[in-house]
């Protein structure tokens, strides 16, 4: 049988507003025929109508075996893993989400050589706007730690400038549910176009996510308009079944999630997984008490990690995170997003 091409792609995932605008297909294209347009709400790539296999006959499918939407979607709250922790960074991490314990284990495997690139999400702190980018040096992921994962980027569309452009050979992803799916099938595909990518990953770092917004839909169609809320204003976003809005000045506004309905992406809709139970590892801040990090360490890979991090005195850990919060968020989720 043909390999499926980007037209299966886009009658499937793309035109079915499936799309999770994970970036996967951007990255692994090697004819570079995907791009995500700037503007608000792109609920999907485009494509400049070049494809090896439809176009020349050279079999391709590579943007649709990386694709996390043409499989099922999980229905497991926790997943499999070796342990849970609640963990923090040692050291002072300035625009920390939660413990600031991925920051901490990130810059150690840098630091100790365990990873050379970093493939994350900064954003512009005045304006917020968030991007993908590649990060190869511990003190600039430091000063980039904070709560951009909120936002839609195509985060995995930056795995084509450190693997192919910059040859980067042992890269970190640190992502939300449907970067770390798009990771997981990379990293498991047979695929010649696919095989260079999955083994520069090292290591996958998945965060608790209940869905992504849209930047021009939140902050223009939201927070400027009705809650007159600029960026420059905002010191952290956490998504707890609200928007909890931490400004610069001290206080918070939380916001109903119902009532940014039109600024979620709508791939978000029938994604069922909160805890990212594909990475080598999970995080996030349900679960620990506040100033520390959920840790889901999954397999060896991240056990590894985490030990290398706790051994060189970059982090701190301790058992006791509490799995009936985060199961409950995730059952939520699987809830509402099974009926869609």
């Amino acid at each position: 049988m043909a390999a499926k091409t980007y037209q299966d792609l886009k009658t499937e995932v793309w035109d079915t507003g499936k799309c999770s605008g994970c970036g996967a297909c951007v990255a692994v294209c090697p004819a570079d025929a995907l791009s995500f347009a700037e503007g608000e709400m792109v609920v999907s790539p485009k494509s400049n109508g070049y494809c090896k296999q439809v176009t020349d006959g050279v079999p391709c499918g590579a943007c649709y075996a990386a694709c996390p939407r043409t499989a099922d979607q999980p229905h497991e709250t926790l997943g499999k893993y070796l342990e849970l922790l609640t963990a923090k960074a040692t050291f002072e991490v300035p625009h920390r989400q939660s413990g600031g314990a991925v920051t901490a284990i990130l810059t150690n495997a840098l630091d100790s050589g365990l990873i050379d690139a970093v493939v994350t999400v900064t954003e512009d702190r005045w304006t917020l706007k968030p991007s993908s980018a590649v990060i190869t040096k511990s003190e600039v992921l430091v000063t980039e730690a904070g709560s951009r994962y909120s936002w839609w980027v195509p985060l995995l569309a930056a795995l084509k400038e450190a693997v192919v452009i910059r040859k980067y050979t042992k890269i970190a992803v640190i992502g939300v549910p449907c970067a770390v799916q798009a990771a997981a099938r990379i990293r498991a595909s047979e695929y010649d176009l696919l095989r260079p990518y999955g083994n520069a990953i090292r290591l996958v770092v998945g965060l608790f996510c209940t869905e992504t917004f849209d930047y021009a839909g939140l902050v223009h169609g939201k927070l400027e308009k009705k809650y007159k809320l600029a960026p420059h204003e905002i010191k952290k976003l956490d998504v707890k079944g609200k928007l909890v809005i931490l400004k610069e000045d001290g206080t918070i506004l939380d916001v109903p999630l119902a009532d940014l309905e039109d600024a979620i992406r709508p791939g978000c809709h029938i994604c069922t997984d909160f805890s990212s139970i594909e990475a080598d590892l999970s995080a996030g801040a349900v679960g620990s008490p506040a100033g520390s990090t959920t840790l889901i360490v999954r397999n060896a890979t991240g056990k590894g990690f985490v030990e290398s991090a706790v051994r060189n005195g970059k982090l701190s850990v301790a058992a006791g995170a509490d799995t009936a919060a985060i199961e409950k968020l995730a059952a939520a989720k699987i809830k509402k997003n099974s009926r869609k």
